[in-house]
C-alpha cells in the first residue's frame, strides 16, 4: 500500500492511493499541472491513474477534474447526485455511479454519508489487504452509526479545519463563520480530536490532520489540541502530521519510505 496526500486545504484537495496493482486518486482539486508534477515527485505518472473517486463537488475537490480527464481518461467514480452537479461529465464515457461499496481491482472502497452543504457528501474507508485507510474531511459532524466501521483502522486522514476561537474572532463575515461551525460545515480541532480519541486503536499507525484553514488555524494549534485531548483520555499516540496545502505529505508505503 502507498498513500500520499498531494494537497489538502481550501485551495485544493487530492490524495493518491496505490495497492501496487491499482492506482487511484480521491478528489482532484487545484489544477492538472499541479497534480501531474506532484505525482512525479513521488515517482508516479498521471497516465497510470485508473480511477478518481469524488467525495463531493465543491471546486476545491474537483477543479482539476475536467482537464485531467481530457488528458488521461481515467474512470470517475461518483454518486448520481454528484454526477448531475458536474455538467461536463455528460459527454464523458468513463463514469461509474457508486452507492455504498465498490471495488477498483483489489482496492475496496466503502463510502459513508457525511454532512456538508452540497447535494451529496461522502467519505471513505479504503481497504487494501488487511490495512484500512480512513479519509474523512468536509463534514460538520460524524454520525455515531459509523463509529464501529471507523474504529481501529491503520491510517486516518482526518479533518481538523479550524480553531473555534480563531474563527469567531477573525475577519470572516458572520454568515461564513456560522456555515463553518454548523452541522453542514467543517470539523474543528476540538471536534477532530474528540472523534480521533474514540476511533484510533492498537492497529493505528499514523494520523494525518487534513484541510487546515489558512486563516483560522495553525499546525501548532491543531496538534496541541489533539495531544491535549489524547492526554485527557490517557491515549499514548504521537505519530501525527498535518497535511500541506501545496506539497506532498507521506502517509505510508510498502517500504515505509514516503516522506512526511
Amino acid at each position: 500500500m502507498k498513500v500520499v496526500v498531494l494537497a489538502s486545504g481550501s485551495d485544493g484537495n487530492s490524495t493518491f492511493i496505490s495497492s501496487g496493482n491499482h492506482k487511484i486518486l480521491i478528489d482532484l482539486g487545484r489544477n492538472a499541472k499541479y497534480i501531474k508534477e506532484h505525482l512525479n515527485e513521488i515517482n508516479e505518472n498521471a497516465s497510470d491513474i485508473e480511477a478518481i473517486i469524488i467525495s463531493h463537488t465543491h471546486k476545491d475537490h474537483t477543479s482539476a477534474l475536467k482537464v485531467f480527464l481530457n488528458q488521461f481518461h481515467p474512470m470517475v467514480y461518483l454518486t448520481e447526485k454528484q454526477y448531475y452537479d458536474l455538467d461536463f461529465l455528460k459527454d464523458y464515457d468513463n463514469v461509474v455511479i457508486y452507492d455504498e461499496e465498490f471495488f477498483i481491482g483489489d482496492i475496496k472502497v466503502s463510502s459513508i454519508h457525511t454532512s456538508h452543504d452540497v447535494t451529496d457528501s461522502r467519505n471513505f474507508i479504503i481497504t487494501i489487504g488487511e490495512e484500512k485507510v480512513v479519509s474523512l474531511t468536509d463534514t460538520g459532524y460524524l454520525n455515531h452509526k459509523y463509529f464501529k466501521a471507523l474504529t481501529n483502522c491503520d491510517y486516518y486522514l482526518f479533518e481538523s479545519n479550524h480553531d473555534v476561537e480563531m474563527l469567531l474572532n477573525g475577519s470572516y463575515p458572520t454568515w461564513l463563520k456560522q456555515r463553518i461551525v454548523g452541522t453542514l460545515g467543517h470539523l474543528s480541532n476540538k471536534d477532530s480530536s474528540f472523534y480521533l480519541s474514540k476511533l484510533i486503536g492498537d492497529n493505528t499507525k499514523k494520523v494525518i490532520l487534513m484541510h487546515l484553514s489558512k486563516e483560522n488555524n495553525t499546525e501548532q494549534l491543531a496538534l496541541e489540541t489533539l495531544f491535549e485531548t489524547f492526554k485527557e483520555y490517557e491515549i499514548d499516540f504521537n505519530n501525527v502530521l498535518c497535511a500541506k496545502a501545496d506539497e506532498v505529505t507521506g502517509v505510508c508505503d510498502d517500504k515505509s519510505i514516503v516522506r512526511g
